[in-house]
């Protein structure tokens, strides 16, 4: 067996075993308000992330570019409540308008 294939099958198992110890150890029980507000809270926080680490990061270096002016663009429209098609369409425009420019 490869070296990948024993990381996907560790990785797999404690994936499980992650997902199970929560019905196993809570039982019936209910999560305490403040932990159930931090997972509310967990999922637009990593695409959040995700989103910032796919547009800056280039080879673990943090680079602003064009790319920058594109996600303004797309956060104005969002902020005057665009529906999320024209959002894309605008963030693309602008950031290749952005790039024939320079």
């Amino acid at each position: 067996m490869s070296d990948a294939w024993l990381v996907v099958l560790l990785v797999g198992g404690a994936t499980v075993t992650i997902k199970a110890a929560g019905p196993v150890l809570l039982g019936g029980r209910a999560l305490p308000a403040p932990v159930t507000r931090m997972i509310g809270l967990l999922a637009p926080a990593i695409l959040g992330a995700l989103v910032a680490w796919a547009t800056f990061a280039v080879d673990r270096r943090l680079v602003i570019d064009e790319r920058i002016l594109g996600m303004a663009a797309a956060a104005i429209a969002i902020w005057f409540r665009a529906p999320l098609l024209l959002v894309v369409v605008i963030a693309g425009g602008v950031t290749a308008l952005a790039r024939a420019l320079t």
